[in-house]
């Protein structure tokens, strides 16, 4: 992941992503540098779009996020419709006693 951090501080620098490049990052962040992945994180990023890649990921990220506050205002209504059914049934109750007092 280290490595793909680098890759995104780079392209928001403007810098090019580049061997030399990701290696100086990782390496200021105190980590050992593999070369074999960042070959591999540089030929995986060559036809990317990382600005298009970053907005479809921050689309798709702010949709969970909605989903938890639209499922809770769907059990709050549930639970208003039940209230409420219940009230109903409590009231016929009280009339038919009252029918039979």
């Amino acid at each position: 992941m280290e490595y793909i951090y680098a890759a995104m501080i780079l392209h928001s620098a403007e810098k090019d992503i580049n061997e030399e490049n990701v290696k100086s990052i990782i390496e200021a962040a105190g980590i050992e540098a593999d070369d074999a992945r960042i070959k591999a994180l540089i030929a995986a990023l060559e036809d990317v779009d990382i600005d298009e890649a970053m907005e479809t990921t921050a689309m798709a990220a702010a949709a969970p996020a909605a989903a938890p506050a639209a499922e809770e205002a769907v059990e709050e209504e549930e639970e208003e419709e039940e209230d409420e059914a219940e009230a109903s049934e409590e009231e016929a109750a009280a009339g038919l006693g009252a029918l039979f007092g």
